[in-house]
């Protein structure tokens, strides 16, 4: 893998995730990469090291039957690191028959160093995706 840039690799999880992929892959992956996740359920806030993550990406995505259509107003910062960046935005998805599209707001903190994810920490709308999935 050549060396992307944070931006890449964020434009790479979006192709991802709207080609019905796990949006965190291995390639974009360093060996000791961290996924925080403050708001989850204790014992999925933090996790440690490749396989882990592309363990929990691949099992979370298979058990999550929706279908995503669209990232919608993405907004993303740079920052004075030039290895960091921010990004906002809405996740488009349709339920599984209902066929009723819902949404919900993210943030990701990104760090790459080497063209791969060292860090990603993600703050997502809990009580959206809760109502969407009832």
């Amino acid at each position: 893998m050549s060396e992307h840039t944070p931006r890449d690799l964020f434009a790479r999880f979006q192709r991802n995730a709207l080609a019905g992929e796990a949006g965190l892959d291995e390639e974009m992956l360093a060996d000791n990469i961290v996924v925080e996740q403050p708001f989850a359920r204790v014992g999925h806030r933090r996790i440690e090291g490749r396989e882990k993550v592309v363990a929990m990406t691949r099992a979370g995505r298979e058990a999550l039957p929706i279908a995503f259509e669209e990232f919608r107003d993405v907004m993303i910062h740079e920052t004075a690191d030039p290895e960091v960046i921010i990004a906002e935005y809405q996740m488009v998805a349709t339920m599984p028959g209902s066929g009723t599209r819902a949404q919900a707001a993210f943030v990701v903190v990104l760090r790459a160093t080497g063209g791969r994810i060292v860090h990603w920490r993600e703050y997502q709308d809990q009580a959206a995706i809760a109502e969407a999935l009832a």
